[in-house]
C-alpha cells in the first residue's frame, strides 16, 4: 500500500515546521510505503525554506510543490493530481499529528468498502475564556474543528474534517476534485471554508462508506486572537454561505428560523446561552443572504441568454 500525507499551507511558515516534525515522526509498517507532500500556495514569507529543509533532512520522504492560483481548493487539488499514493491523507498546516497518526488513520483503507476515513481531532484550547464561550454541552457552537465521535471504530454519518481525514485516491478521479467556489482564498466572494465537508458529502450521497477511526488523533491548537465575537461570527455567516451552496435551501422555512431564533436571542440572558443564538442568526442570514445572491445571478444569465444583440434582431 502507498500512501501520501498532503499538506497545504500558506504564510505560516513558523507553526509549518511544527506541524511536518510531527508528521516525519510517523510510525508506519515496512510494508507500507509513504511520502509527505508539501503543497505552497503562493507564501511569501520563509515557508519554501522550511520545506526544503524537511525534503534535505528526510531525502525521498518530502516533496515540494508551489501552486501559484491563490486558494486552498486550488492547493488540495494540486496536491491530489500529483501525489504517488494510493491513499491520500490531509492535514492541516498547524496541527500537530501522533506518530501513530498516519499508519491508524489509513489501515482501514485497504479494504475497499472503505471510501476514506476521519480521525479525532483534539483542541488546544487557550488557559482562560471569556464567559460567553462554551466548549462542551448543548451551547458549544464554535468555529474550530474538533472532532470527536468517540472511542469505537464506526461508519460515519456526515463528512470528516480537513485537519483529519484521508480517501483512496481513486475517489478524486471518479467523483472529481475539491470545489473551488469553496475553501480558504482572497476571493471575497468564495465562502473560505467547507471545501472539506462538501467532498465527504459528496461521496455519502453516493453510497460510498467513510470510517471513524478514534485512534487516529491529532492536536489543534486554537490562537487566543480567534476568540472574540467578530471572529465566531464572521466565521457562522461564511458557514451559511458555503452551505447555501451545497445544500438545498427552502428560504420560507429558513425565514420562519430566523425569526425564531431571533426571538431567542433577544430573550436569552446567560451569555453561553445568548451567543449561541446569535451564532445561529448569523448563520442562517449568511445562508439566506448566499441564496438570494445566487439566485439573482442565476436569473441575471437566464435573462442575458435570451436577450438577442441588436444586429440580429429582426422587425
Amino acid at each position: 500500500m502507498n500512501v501520501t500525507a498532503i499538506l497545504c499551507t500558506y504564510n505560516r511558515c513558523q507553526v509549518l515546521a511544527d506541524a511536518l516534525e510531527g508528521v516525519a515522526a510517523s510510525v508506519l509498517p515496512p510494508s507500507v510505503e509513504w511520502e509527505v507532500l508539501v503543497v505552497d500556495n503562493n507564501s511569501r514569507d520563509q515557508t519554501r525554506a522550511v520545506i526544503e529543509d524537511f525534503c534535505n533532512r528526510y531525502p525521498g520522504r518530502f516533496r515540494y510543490l508551489f501552486e501559484s492560483q491563490p486558494g486552498k481548493s486550488y492547493a488540495l487539488n494540486t496536491g491530489v493530481r500529483e501525489a504517488r499514493g494510493e491513499i491520500l491523507a490531509f492535514l492541516d498546516d498547524d496541527a500537530c499529528a501522533e506518530p501513530t497518526w498516519l499508519g491508524n488513520l489509513t489501515a482501514g483503507l485497504k479494504n475497499p468498502e472503505w471510501a476514506g476515513a476521519g480521525g479525532r481531532i483534539v483542541l488546544g484550547w487557550p488557559s482562560s475564556l471569556p464567559n460567553w464561550v462554551s466548549v462542551a454541552g448543548p451551547y458549544a457552537r464554535h468555529p474550530f474543528p474538533g472532532f470527536n465521535q468517540g472511542d469505537e471504530v464506526k461508519e460515519l454519518i456526515g463528512s470528516p474534517f480537513g485537519a483529519n481525514m484521508a480517501f483512496r485516491k481513486e475517489m478524486f478521479e471518479k467523483y472529481g476534485p475539491f470545489r473551488s467556489d469553496l475553501g480558504p482564498s482572497p476571493n471575497t466572494d468564495i465562502p473560505p471554508l467547507g471545501e472539506d465537508i462538501e467532498f465527504g458529502h459528496r461521496l455519502k450521497l453516493a453510497g460510498e462508506r467513510l470510517r471513524y477511526e478514534p485512534s487516529a488523533i491529532v492536536h489543534h491548537p486554537v490562537a487566543e486572537d480567534r476568540i472574540s465575537k467578530k471572529y465566531f461570527l464572521d466565521w457562522w455567516y461564511d458557514y451559511g454561505r458555503a452551505d447555501a451552496r451545497v445544500s438545498r435551501i427552502r428560504p420560507v422555512r429558513e425565514f420562519c428560523s430566523l425569526a425564531a431564533w431571533t426571538v431567542r436571542w433577544m430573550l436569552a440572558f446567560e451569555p453561553p446561552v445568548r451567543f449561541h443564538a446569535k451564532v445561529v442568526v448569523w448563520e442562517k442570514v449568511g445562508k439566506l443572504v448566499e441564496f438570494c445572491r445566487r439566485s439573482l445571478s442565476v436569473n441575471k444569465r437566464k435573462d442575458d441568454a435570451i436577450k438577442l444583440p441588436k444586429s440580429e434582431c429582426h422587425v
